[in-house]
């Protein structure tokens, strides 16, 4: 699922900013000696700003509240094969620090192709591959020009449905929007329609972790201090020294660095003294968060098609309409990955296992018919009711303006600083989006 790519490759003018974590003139350690930092949260943003203040000779200390480093990058191995739960592909490899960082941590990839696919209407219909290109290809060149009718108080679902009214209840239509779209960047009646393009993305192969994508912040946490399971509720700023409240103590340090998301920050979970600037409290309001939900299932034998991708077109926007088949990374292991979006996926969150497992089987069983066995076991995720998360990846909501991003990654008073994919305004809502910003926030604290 090459997320981005298919907005990105089609809009006209969009220039491509290769990112690639800054080199700042060497620093003599000794100028750090006794210098303190405490870092919010142990994601990928978190321990990239660690290692390398750690590496300069500050002494850093990582608060998360978790009882594993990652964030939203978790691996579930319980059923045998490794399912992420967060962040599961490398979004072009060519320049994008996380092929690199994919190397050195072991995590294993496969290179995913689009083009295999099969797509199915009800009743089991197999739909017209060509058919299926040729909206593709119509929603291509819609969206090159769209932003031209939307306006700042508009959504995209609003100025789309305006302007191709006969595609509100074609359901290869909604399948495209929910699965290019809405999946990519958030709920479409609340993504902005001047800015639904916005991001950059790196060039290259798309490739799915096969072994874990926690093995990169596993990687990174080496040799840091990093400590588990504990919740910050309060930052005080107003001292010489920051003051950072957790479990009932409160250590202090001359920075401090916030890497938790976006949905954290919009929850008020951790107190700020004083309040933060205007600006950064408008910018956490107006971003966007979205909701993505991932279900993995297996069984003891496969009995659908031997592509990467099969997709179904439903009635209902959003909702387990694209099947991921593990089968082709993992041969040994029958096993299809699903999602839902939006409100089908908090929606989702309300549901027992067995409901869920339901909904998933009447659209395989509308596809490959009623005999297909039931699945030997299910795992799922819940972003938006997750207290580490509260969502899934932040988006140009209605409101939003890209220079919210810059506000989001603005520090205060040059000892509160903050990193996450939410702060990056080209490479938002992505694993190297959160890298390349707590590697950004380091260089900061280095070069005050």
């Amino acid at each position: 699922m090459k997320r981005r790519s298919f907005i990105k490759q089609t809009l006209k003018g969009a220039g491509m900013v290769m990112l690639v974590p800054t080199t700042l003139p060497n620093y003599k350690e000794e100028k750090w000696a006794g210098k303190s930092v405490i870092i919010i949260g142990a994601g990928i943003a978190g321990l990239a700003a660690a290692r390398k203040l750690k590496e300069k000779g500050l002494t850093v200390t990582v608060l998360e509240s978790q009882d594993r480093v990652g964030g939203r990058l978790r691996s579930n191995r319980s059923l045998g094969v490794a399912f992420d739960e967060g962040a599961s592909w490398i979004h072009g490899t060519q320049g994008n620090p996380i092929t690199d960082l994919a190397r050195k941590s072991g995590m294993t990839t496969y290179e995913t192709l689009d083009e295999s696919r099969k797509s199915y209407d009800l009743g089991g219909a197999v739909r017209d591959a060509d058919v299926y290109d040729a909206a593709e290809e119509k929603l291509d060149a819609i969206l090159e020009t769209l932003m031209n009718e939307g306006g700042a108080g508009r959504s995209f679902e609003t100025v789309f449905f305006q302007e191709y009214p006969e595609y509100a209840k074609d359901r290869l239509w909604r399948f495209l929007l929910s699965t290019y779209m809405t999946f990519d960047t958030g709920d479409l009646d609340q993504l902005s329609s001047t800015l639904y393009d916005e991001g950059e993305e790196f060039d290259g192969e798309e490739r799915i972790s096969t072994n874990g994508y926690d093995m990169i912040p596993k990687y990174l946490a080496k040799g840091l201090n990093v400590r588990l399971n504990q919740r910050v509720t309060k930052v005080d700023y107003s001292g010489s020294m920051v003051l950072v409240s957790h479990n009932g103590t409160t250590s202090k340090a001359d920075y401090v660095l916030v890497t938790v998301p976006l949905g954290v920050l919009k929850e008020n979970v951790i107190e700020f003294t004083p309040d933060l600037p205007q600006a950064k409290q408008t910018a956490i309001e107006k971003v966007g968060m979205n909701c993505v939900n991932k279900f993995l299932l297996t069984w003891d034998k496969a009995f659908w098609d031997d592509v990467q991708y099969i997709s179904y077109t439903p009635e209902e926007k959003d909702k387990f309409n694209y099947f991921v088949n593990v089968k082709k990374f993992h041969p040994k292991i029958n096993a299809l990955m699903t999602f839902a979006y939006a409100d089908y996926g908090r929606e989702t969150e309300s549901m027992t296992d067995d409901a869920v497992i339901d909904e998933i089987m009447a659209h395989l069983q509308d596809i490959y018919g009623e005999d297909i066995p039931d699945p030997t076991h299910m795992l799922r995720t819940k972003w938006n009711s997750n207290p580490n998360a509260f969502g899934a990846y932040s988006f140009t909501a209605v409101g939003t303006e890209m220079r919210h991003f810059d506000d989001l990654a603005e520090e205060v008073n040059d000892k509160l600083f903050f990193a996450g994919e939410h702060t990056e305004a080209d490479y938002f809502s992505t694993a190297h989006g959160a890298y390349l910003s707590g590697i950004r926030e380091a260089d900061k604290i280095l070069a005050l």
